[in-house]
């Protein structure tokens, strides 16, 4: 009897405990709890924004945020998680001194100690309800010109926030700006002091890092309730700056990473390798994306690739192999992810305003380098809800149709420079500028 009551009590705590994780999850959907959604794919399942918003229009509210950060904001329920770098008036005495080529390639150096910050904003009224300095270093790295040194994305799960800043390590606050627990993996060592990028991934209860650069590279796997290593593996990579993605085939999760050496699958549970391909150029920044059995990984620096992968029948070294669906090798994306929705799949020539897009089962031509009239330059990834996708860049944003025939719905002119990518949570979209935090909702 007892042991038939110690074995009904655990099932039931089992039970328990999985009807909470699927709600979780299922709750995640409704918000924007990492760097490319809740799908990964860079689109909302649902929401109406404005298409219509300026500095006056369907403006809900407006924010300085200290510092700088190119880091997306993610949101759960009506709080949003901002990263950033605020620098203060102490300095080093000395800086690293760079080589003149990597001098030529990069451009930012400090010798100020900085502040990195957490901030909780409140999405109904703009207002800051805490600021938590994780630590308070000196970026011991360059970042490109144009990068900053908080540019890797948090993310949540509604109870804790997992906020990354790459060799500053990653740090789990509670909802009150506690941190709960950090951990350090390093200094990194980025080709051509390009700067840090890569974002965290979590699935269910582990975190994952994929930390590629000059140096050892690896990718971990951590719980994340402690911060410890579940696994880990090394990777014979040079820097990358993708995050990493976990899909679920045939009912098992895999760990998706994309490099420029290889794109690479992990088994979630035990880190072993399950299966790699080559294909990618070098420097690779767009995350994969995945939907309806189908991996899609691209690059297009120093050339472009695009590669659909029916991921089912990976195994091995797939190389060259009919478990390539099809590819597609013109005007991919060197910064801005894809967004895949609806079936197609959308992206940015290199770092210019020019969009394709193909049906993503086929690889058929939708349209192919349509101009964003106002965009020559960008560096953010488009987002997609609905029958509209969103893209960001200095003083812009555009409202594409998303559909059939390109259309720019409308050109929405604003008073700041945007890296980090459009939030849409309902209909909220949240845009976080070099200045400002912005907030447009329909009036």
């Amino acid at each position: 009897m007892k042991t038939k009551l110690i074995y009904t009590t655990a099932l039931c705590i089992l039970m328990l405990f999985s009807f909470n994780l699927r709600a979780q999850n299922d709750e995640s959907k409704n918000f924007w709890p990492q760097w490319r959604g809740p799908l990964s794919t860079g689109a909302a399942e649902k929401g109406n924004p404005p298409v219509h918003f300026s500095e006056t229009q369907n403006l809900k509210w407006k924010i300085p945020i200290p510092g700088k950060g190119n880091a997306t904001p993610v949101i759960w329920g009506n709080k949003i998680i901002v990263q950033t770098a605020v620098p203060t008036d102490k300095k080093v005495g000395t800086i690293k001194e760079q080589s003149k080529g990597e001098q030529a390639m990069s451009g930012n150096q400090t010798d100020l100690i900085h502040e990195f910050k957490v901030i909780l904003v409140n999405r109904e009224d703009g207002k800051i309800l805490w600021e938590t300095t994780v630590t308070e270093e000196h970026p011991q790295e360059s970042t490109h010109e144009l990068g900053s040194w908080a540019s890797n994305s948090p993310c949540t799960d509604g109870e804790f926030i997992y906020a990354y800043f790459g060799s500053r390590g990653i740090y789990c606050l509670d909802f009150n700006g506690k941190i709960i627990w950090k951990r350090d993996f390093g200094q990194m060592q980025k080709k051509m002091n390009f700067g840090e990028g890569s974002s965290p991934f979590l699935y269910k209860d582990r975190l994952f890092i994929q930390w590629d650069h000059e140096g050892d590279s690896f990718i971990f796997a951590l719980d994340k309730h402690t911060g410890k290593t579940v696994w880990q593996n090394p990777r014979d990579e040079g820097t990358s700056w993708a995050t990493p993605i976990v899909v679920e085939v045939n009912g098992k999760p895999q760990v998706i990473t994309a490099a420029s050496s290889k794109v690479r699958s992990y088994d979630y549970e035990t880190g072993e390798l399950i299966w790699s391909c080559t294909g990618l150029t070098s420097n690779v920044i767009p995350d994969p994306v995945y939907a309806d059995g189908i991996l899609y990984v691209m690059s297009g620096y120093r050339g472009n690739a695009l590669l659909a992968i029916d991921i089912a029948k990976a195994k091995g070294d797939i190389s060259n192999s009919d478990v390539i669906l099809w590819q597609y090798n013109q005007d991919t994306p060197y910064t801005p992810s894809p967004v895949l929705m609806n079936g197609k799949l959308y992206f940015i020539r290199a770092n210019n305003g020019f969009l394709t897009c193909l049906n993503a089962k086929t690889g058929e031509v939708i349209y192919s380098k349509e101009k964003l009239e106002g965009i020559s330059t960008l560096f953010s990834s488009p987002t997609g809800v609905d029958n509209r996708l969103y893209i960001v860049a200095e003083n812009i944003c555009l409202v594409v149709n998303a559909g059939n025939k390109f259309e720019i719905m409308a050109s929405n002119p604003l008073d700041d420079n945007f890296h980090a990518s459009p939030v849409i949570v309902g209909n909220d979209l949240i845009l976080r500028g070099f200045k400002s935090l912005y907030c447009f909702e329909e009036k």
